[in-house]
């Protein structure tokens, strides 16, 4: 957490947890992509999806 620029949650309740645990070494902006967090591991609709949301974040 302490190097990170930019950390990406897909729930609101995500950064919450994030920011209730590492409070003081959380320096990184959080972005919420707003994805529920009911997918299967490496579900290809989700893989397409973080791509989507996640690109131009990285720009």
């Amino acid at each position: 957490m302490e190097w990170a620029d930019l950390i990406f949650v897909m729930e609101k309740r995500h950064r919450a947890k994030l920011q209730r645990r590492f409070r003081k070494a959380l320096k990184a902006r959080v972005v919420c992509l707003d994805i529920p967090d009911d997918y299967g591991f490496m579900d290809g609709a989700l893989v397409r999806l973080l791509e989507a949301k996640v690109t131009p974040h990285l720009r």
